[in-house]
């Protein structure tokens, strides 16, 4: 195998010297990233981003991919929102982000009050209740855009379908 030599900086010491406490050697190490370094590199070049999302509820944990957004929006209702994001990843597919959030409820005698006049003026009733659920995101992969159109509302589907005609960096001679 190959030697190389790498010059590393005094103030850069301790850095090499953690990456071969966790990786076991640093030539592993060192190849772990730069194979990472290379592929969000060669994908930035073509036009995607390195996209982190939340998933889960509450706080949830953070997935991240190489992709593009093509469109985002949402829907509500009196019960709350849901947010979606429309994503290419570098592979090919579709990933879905939907984020739902303020899932809410009012007591039976506030219902009342969601209609009519009484909507602008509101409840001041001093005998209320409601809840609020945390929000849930969820992430879905998709090989088609097909896929989604029973996922998000109508007009995202379209917005979606007509990204996907453009493609994702175009070269401009001017």
């Amino acid at each position: 195998m190959p030697n190389k030599t790498i010059y590393v900086s005094d103030d850069d010491l301790p850095l090499y010297k953690k990456a071969q406490e966790l990786a076991g050697n640093l030539s592993s190490a060192i190849s772990i990233a730069l194979r990472k370094y290379v592929e969000m590199e060669e994908g930035r070049l073509e036009g995607y981003d390195e996209i982190t999302v939340r998933v889960g509820r509450g706080t949830g944990r953070k997935q991240r991919f190489s992709g593009v957004l093509l469109a985002e929006g949402g829907r509500s209702n009196k019960s709350g929102y849901e947010a979606f994001k429309v994503y290419r990843s570098r592979t090919g597919k579709y990933v879905l982000h939907a984020d739902r959030r303020n899932q809410f409820t009012l007591n039976a005698d506030d219902e009342r009050y969601l209609t009519g006049w009484r909507s602008w003026v509101g409840n001041w009733s001093s005998d209320q209740s409601w809840s609020v659920a945390q929000g849930e995101s969820t992430l879905q992969v998709f090989e088609t855009v097909e896929e989604l159109r029973d996922l998000i509302p109508e007009d995202l589907y379209a917005l979606v379908e007509e990204a996907e005609s453009h493609p994702t960096v175009e070269d401009l001679d001017i």
